[in-house]
């Protein structure tokens, strides 16, 4: 059972590093429209100035702490409190908190809606979190 358990958590690592690794280098192969989506936002062109090198620096910081058993568990909590922005961010587009919708994401998300959008959340919400009971339990060791 522990072999199963560890090829799982194997996957759910992978899953998130791709996640990230994507999500990273999607925003900076299209920086414009990255830059774009952040000046559209309700906060100032200062802070969206920050927040264009930032966020990606941050996604792949999170892919990286990821491959590494040392840095694992900082790695998921880094994925788990990422997602829950994320994902708290299109709730609020849900139920309409913005006057208008600020921005939407790049690459392969733009073409789901934010519904879909919102459970893909979820779900990598769901795996970050999977993955620091499982860390903490010392189940992880790969």
């Amino acid at each position: 059972m522990h072999k199963k358990i560890e090829i799982a958590l194997m996957g759910l690592v992978f899953l998130l590093v791709l996640l990230w690794a994507y999500t990273a280098f999607s925003k900076i192969s299209d920086i414009a429209a990255f830059k774009h989506q952040l000046n559209n936002q309700s906060f100032s062109k200062k802070l969206a100035g920050l927040l264009l090198w930032a966020i990606p620096a941050v996604e792949i910081t999170t892919a990286l702490l990821l491959l590494f058993v040392k840095t694992r568990l900082i790695g998921l909590t880094l994925s788990l409190f990422l997602m829950l922005l994320f994902t708290g961010y299109i709730g609020l587009v849900l139920v309409n908190f913005y006057d208008h919708v600020p921005c939407s994401c790049g690459g392969v998300l733009k073409s789901l809606g934010w519904q879909a959008h919102f459970w893909f959340n979820v779900f990598f919400t769901i795996l970050s979190g999977v993955g620091i009971f499982l860390e903490r339990r010392g189940l992880i060791s790969v």
